[in-house]
This record gives structure tokens, sequence and C-alpha cells, in this order.
């Protein structure tokens, strides 16, 4: 049993743009994701840097088992994982069965304190940017760049499968009224006044 013990926060800016080492495309299907946080995951990455491999992955997350002490200030930063390489057509006949998708480029960071990621959503999760940064310990500390504005380390409605459920360019105007002020999105069809 792996584990993954991450952090993520909004970003704001660009800030991030000069670490960047490597930048890929990742296609995510999800084909359970339960109210419980268990999710079964299909992604395609397709890299943008010279020499980095193309890869097909099948990923179930799930919470830790209740003997595993919770990472007590932060609720969601350690999860199991189980993670497993298969053949790329197997991958896009999982993703057609998966009526839940995201589409985002990941950018890989030259930043010391962990492998941190930066996320820029497409589609209807657009203008969304996430980072993240992936810990030995729950407990270890990370100094946190300027850019990363706020952190949303469990916060369910921003989690891939969430927003693949529920894109961020559908939610009402009560759900996007929990996203920080600074946070622009565009309006919600039905806000605007014809």
């Amino acid at each position: 049993m792996g584990l993954e013990i991450e952090r993520r926060f909004l970003v704001d800016g660009d800030g991030w743009q000069p670490h960047v080492c490597w930048r890929a495309r990742l296609d995510q299907g999800y084909l359970v994701a339960r109210p419980d946080g268990m999710t079964l995951r299909v992604r395609r990455t397709v890299f943008d840097t010279p020499g980095a491999s193309d890869g097909a992955w099948l990923t179930l997350k799930a919470r830790p088992p209740q003997s595993m002490p919770a990472a007590p200030a932060r609720e969601g930063i350690v999860r199991q994982e189980f993670e497993y390489a298969i053949p790329a057509e197997d991958a896009l006949a999982l993703m057609a069965m998966a009526s839940e998708r995201i589409s985002k480029w990941r950018h890989g960071l030259d930043l010391p304190g962990g492998a941190w990621v930066v996320d820029v959503f497409e589609g209807e999760n657009a203008p969304l940017v996430v980072a993240e940064v992936e810990l030995e310990s729950h407990d270890q500390h990370v100094s946190v760049p300027c850019w990363c504005r706020e952190e949303v380390t469990g916060r369910h409605e921003l989690s891939n499968a969430a927003l693949a459920r529920q894109p961020l360019l559908r939610w009402s105007s009560l759900q996007r009224a929990r996203l920080p002020a600074w946070f622009a999105v565009p309006p919600v069809a039905s806000d605007t006044i014809s």
C-alpha cells in the first residue's frame, strides 16, 4: 500500500512559471468517485518535454485506515494510493467508460522542500490553477511560495474528482461565494442579466 501525502493551494499569478522544469498534458477519467472519498481514476499523460516518457495509469485513492494516525491540522493531507501503469490502449478504452473527466496541464517545478507541481485546468474548470506538493510526512515543514495564495487541502469541492463531476463553471452563485474574493471566475449564465 502506498500513501499520498500532499498539500494543495490555489495559485494567484504566474510567479511559479520561472521554476518549471517539465510539462505534461493530463487527461483523467473517474470510473468510481464515492462520497467517502474513494476514487478509481484512469489517467493518460503526454509530456511536452523532450526525453520524457508518456504513460497511462489506473489509480485507486482512499482515506487511510483508521489504525493510521490522521494528520491533526489538515484533513485530507494523507490518503492511501494504489497506482498501476497500464497500456495506452487500455487507458483510452477506460477513459471512454468514464462519464466524469478533467483535462489539465501539469507543470513540474524545481523548488525545495517536496515534489511541487502546478496544474492549469482546461475547459469548464478554467481559470483554475492549483499547486500541489507531495511530502514525506504529514508534519513535514514546507516553505509555501507567495503565489500559493490559499491552502485548499481537504476541500472536497476542489478535488479533481469533484471538479470532474461538477466543473467550476457549473458552480452556483452560492458555491462560488465560498471561493476567495480575489479568485475571479466568469459569472454563471443564470446570474447574468440580458
